[in-house]
C-alpha cells in the first residue's frame, strides 16, 4: 500500500514548527545573507547615482547597467527564497532580519510562531494581526510541544 505524502500543516505545533527548523533555517540564513549584500548594493549604487545625470553618454553607463541587471537577478533570487519558504507553509515576516512566522492556533486565538534567523528554536509567538515587534514568550500550556486538534496536519486523524 502506497504512503500518501505528507501535507504541511495549515497550522502548526511549536513541535512542527521546531521539526521544520532545519530548512527553514538553511534557507532563510541564504536569505538573510543575500538580501543584506543586495540592500548595500543598492545603498552604494543610490550615492554613486545622486546628483548624476545617467544616460548613453556617460562613460560608466555600461557599468551601472550591468550593476542594474545584476540587483534585478538577485531581487528574483531573493523572492525565489521567499516562495521556498510559502511552500512549506511559513510566512517570511523580514528579509535583512530573518523573522519568519509559522501559522499557529495560541489559546484558540490565530496566532503566529515567530522565529528569528539565529535563534536556536520557536520560543515566541505574536496574533496574527500584529508583528515580531509584539512577540510574546511561549508560554507553558498554551502551545504545548504535542500536536493539538487546532495543531493537527490536515487530513491526519
Amino acid at each position: 500500500m502506497a504512503t500518501r505524502p505528507k501535507r504541511k500543516p495549515t497550522n502548526f505545533s511549536v513541535d512542527q514548527a521546531n521539526a521544520a527548523l532545519p530548512l527553514v533555517r538553511a534557507i532563510v540564513g541564504d536569505l538573510v545573507e543575500l538580501a543584506r549584500d543586495v540592500y548595500e548594493r543598492r545603498r552604494r549604487l543610490a550615492v554613486l547615482l545622486d546628483g548624476r545625470r545617467a544616460g548613453e553618454n556617460d562613460p560608466y553607463h555600461e557599468e551601472l547597467v550591468q550593476i542594474e541587471h545584476e540587483l534585478a537577478k538577485d531581487n528574483r533570487r531573493l523572492k525565489g527564497y521567499a516562495d521556498e519558504l510559502r511552500q512549506l507553509g511559513v510566512k517570511p515576516a523580514g528579509s535583512t532580519e530573518g523573522w519568519v512566522d509559522f501559522p499557529a492556533v495560541i489559546d484558540g486565538q490565530d496566532a503566529f510562531l515567530c522565529w528569528r534567523h539565529g535563534e536556536l528554536e520557536v520560543l515566541y509567538w505574536h496574533p496574527r494581526n500584529s508583528n515580531h515587534r509584539r512577540r510574546r514568550p511561549l508560554a507553558a500550556g498554551s502551545v504545548a510541544g504535542e500536536d493539538t486538534a487546532a495543531g493537527q496536519r490536515e487530513g491526519e486523524s
